[in-house]
């Protein structure tokens, strides 16, 4: 590693020499990095697929949303559910941040990571929580629920965790950092003062019941003192581990289509759920970005209300349900189903900039003669290749479909692509080349073994510097 500029002569706890803070540009390149991007409405797997992927990085980092993103990682039919914590911590070796483009739940944080160190996983030492991620606190939740259920409201769908009205205070500055959450003294006149506003709000709007600033505040004081421990500058630990070579893989959260600004608001998530969400939610720079990985089902689903162009309400739908377990992984609702959307995944590659394509859960298609596959879209009766900016106007769109030859035997467990059925392996070329992205990995089961790597993409995960 070589400073830009002059090291300093000392150094305090918290002062970081120049040596440390600032790279040339060689240096920061020297780190292999990769985004892991939902491509669809969320719930693709990602858990699974990055916990496959942690092998051949050195740090995983979370970079959006909050504990309403359960992402399930079975290994060894052991069933781990994080909804926080980035799926690298069940790696021996490798690192997890937490980013400044998440926002912490004090509470649900603590509490899963007492689970996971009662499973025997090693978390301290291992996991780190950016100082400048926004914190959720019970007002939070308070203005979330009390807003969902109004009267001539338009219902989200939302988990009623308190999200999005803790991104609504980031962006309207007047929310809490972790690094706040430690400063008592400031803790302490955040809360009342917050605590005041809120109360008012919304007893004035919706008749709700007010929350206790002092009880708020000795608990999350104490939760406090146990988080701080794992509170650093993620963004200075990421800078100098790619400094130092270390490969970074950035963990996405959600889909695409949930996305603020690109999915199908108002029925999207409150961050950014994109690939360019992983600089903005890190603090690395865009140019150290490599490639992003792209997942997908092998179908379609989506959770909560919003548009849904191939949902399948029928026998076919709620059969790829129950196959699929589609039920959803934090708050057990179920999904709703439906079949593979090309236009919306080439939006989806176009949006992140998709080189790589995983495709999860194609062993649920096993028992289909055919397996219906959406090819374009069109409205009025012509054909479009715009996906529409405004909800309403999915109303209008009447979808082509292709139907591909279904293979109708056993794919569950199959880790060797050339042993996939003829029609399996051609569903897959097919999806390839519609999407103008290579085809990573095929996930044929919920284990972290039941898991196809294409050759050339093991050829790419062994130019990584991980572990080195």
């Amino acid at each position: 590693m070589r400073p830009a500029g002059k090291e300093c002569a000392t150094r305090g706890a918290a002062q970081l020499c120049v040596r440390e803070f600032f790279w040339t540009e060689s240096d920061l390149k020297k780190g292999k990095t990769a985004v892991v991007v939902g491509a669809q409405w969320g719930d693709e797997g990602k858990g699974k697929i990055v916990d496959v992927l942690s092998e051949s990085f050195s740090v995983v980092a979370r970079y959006a949303g909050g504990h309403n993103a359960g992402h399930t990682v079975i290994i060894n039919n052991k069933k781990f559910v994080l909804q926080l914590v980035p799926c690298g911590v069940l790696r021996q070796g490798c690192r997890s941040v937490i980013g400044n483009g998440v926002v912490l739940d004090p509470l649900a944080f603590l509490k899963e990571v007492g689970a996971l160190r009662q499973a025997g996983v090693q978390v301290d030492g291992n996991l780190f929580v950016s100082n400048r991620a926004h914190v959720i606190l019970p007002y939070h939740r308070m203005m979330e629920l009390a807003s969902e259920n109004a009267p001539g409201r338009v219902k989200i769908g939302t988990t009623s965790r308190g999200i999005g009205p803790a991104y609504e205070d980031k962006m309207g500055r007047r929310g809490l950092r972790v690094a706040d959450l430690l400063d008592l003294q400031l803790l302490k006149k955040h809360i009342e003062n917050a605590v005041r506003e809120k109360n008012m709000i919304a007893h004035a709007l919706f008749n709700s019941e007010p929350v206790d600033a002092d009880k708020m505040y000795t608990e999350y004081a104490a939760a406090a003192e146990q988080i701080a421990r794992f509170v650093c500058d993620t963004a200075v630990l990421l800078n100098q581990a790619l400094a130092k070579g270390d490969a970074i893989l950035f963990e996405g959260a959600q889909g695409t289509m949930l996305d603020i600004d690109h999915g199908t608001y108002p029925f999207v998530t409150s961050s950014s759920a994109t690939s360019g969400g992983a600089v903005i939610g890190t603090g690395v720079a865009p140019n150290a970005i490599d490639s992003v990985i792209g997942i997908t089902k092998a179908y379609c689903t989506r959770v909560g209300e919003g548009p849904f162009p191939t949902e399948d309400k029928g026998a076919l739908g709620e059969n790829l349900r129950k196959r699929g377990n589609e039920f959803g992984a934090v708050t057990g609702r179920p999904r709703r189903t439906g079949w593979l959307d090309l236009p919306l995944l080439r939006y989806s590659g176009m949006i992140n900039g998709i080189s790589w394509l995983v495709v999860t859960k194609l062993d649920v298609l096993d028992e289909l003669a055919e397996i219906p596959v959406c090819v374009g879209y069109k409205v009025d009766g012509r054909p479009t290749m715009e996906i529409p900016s405004q909800a309403s106007g999915y109303e209008k769109i009447e979808c082509v479909y292709q139907k591909m030859r279904g293979w109708q035997t056993s794919t569950e467990g199959i880790t060797d692509f050339e042993k996939l059925p003829k029609a399996a392996r051609e569903y897959m070329a097919f999806l390839e080349k519609e999407m103008q992205a290579k085809i990573a990995m095929i996930s044929t089961g919920p284990d972290r073994d039941h898991t196809i790597v294409t050759d050339a993409f093991s050829s790419e995960l062994k130019k990584t510097s991980a572990k080195a």
